[in-house]
């Protein structure tokens, strides 16, 4: 009996904060969020180390459906790509039983040596902490249009979102 207590007990709580997680990807609501990527955890044909750090802003013009902005820097070890500074736009399409989102998007990505537009698409997971803050997880791919065995990037990011 006290097993089966345990069990409902943990379903009630599951319940409880996807209601609560559900509630903030209404329309109307804003996001804003920074994440680190790279860290080792992406591969692209000429990277050696490659960190970078993005910061996002979002409002959510429908239930579920996010449209986003985007800045961000990468700095990289290697020579073939140097350090660079990014910007783009996207969307994100949550759902709502769980916080998993399927996100799409494009930036423009600008060093000193060469410009490239780059879009892609990632999957991630919206782990609410509290109300309104997340830990956002997401495994993410880049399709390079200047050159795809050089710079095209598959990789993992984490994140802090808020919703507000």
């Amino acid at each position: 009996m006290q097993i089966m207590k345990k069990k409902l007990l943990m379903v009630f709580a599951a319940l409880l904060m996807t209601v609560s997680a559900s509630a903030q990807f209404e329309e109307g609501k804003m996001y804003c969020g920074a994440s680190l990527t790279g860290l080792n955890l992406s591969y692209n044909g000429a990277d050696e180390l490659n960190l970078g750090l993005q910061a996002k802003a979002g409002y959510f013009i429908t239930d579920d459906i996010m449209l986003s902005a985007q800045l961000g820097y990468q700095t990289s070890s290697s020579d073939v790509i140097p350090n660079h500074y990014e910007v783009g736009a996207g969307a994100r399409y949550y759902i709502e039983q769980n916080g998993i989102f399927l996100g799409a998007g494009a930036k423009y990505v600008h060093t000193g040596h060469y410009n490239d537009f780059m879009p892609g698409v990632e999957v991630g997971y919206a782990f609410f902490i509290s109300k309104t803050v997340t830990i956002e997880p997401a495994l993410y791919y880049d399709q390079s249009l200047k050159d795809h065995s050089q710079y095209s990037t598959i990789g993992l990011k984490v994140g802090i979102g808020i919703y507000l």
